[in-house]
């Protein structure tokens, strides 16, 4: 891990949607190896948010942006791409919770009027 110790600018100190939602492949994509710690079972549930909080300062220290609005831009990218998988995954388990709950009432109803 390279990580410098030029100062961190206070307008990226903010949350990173492609660290919280892809954290190991943006940790590579940013050279932070910091991520990979998600890999770890449990650990990971806590972790995943450690990236979401502190992405964009490991992804600054370790990159050779020209200024901040370059380093927004790239990570603007990976924000939305993280914030659109967020939403994706979000619909998705609801989607689950309701085609499994509505499966089981109906298996529960079946099997009450059958008499089991």
């Amino acid at each position: 891990m390279s990580y410098t110790n030029k100062p961190v600018p206070e307008e990226i100190k903010r949350w990173n949607w492609g660290a919280f939602m892809f954290n190991i492949i943006w940790g590579f994509g940013n050279k932070s190896y910091l991520p990979l710690l998600a890999l770890v079972p449990l650990l990971n549930l806590v972790w995943i948010f450690v990236c979401g909080i502190k992405g964009n300062e490991w992804a600054w220290k370790n990159g050779d942006y020209d200024s901040v609005e370059t380093f927004m831009k790239v990570q603007e990218t990976w924000n939305r791409a993280g914030f659109v998988y967020f939403i994706i995954s979000i619909v998705m388990a609801v989607l689950f919770f309701i085609f499994f709950f509505t499966t089981m009432m109906a298996m529960i109803a079946t099997s009450a009027s059958h008499g089991y």
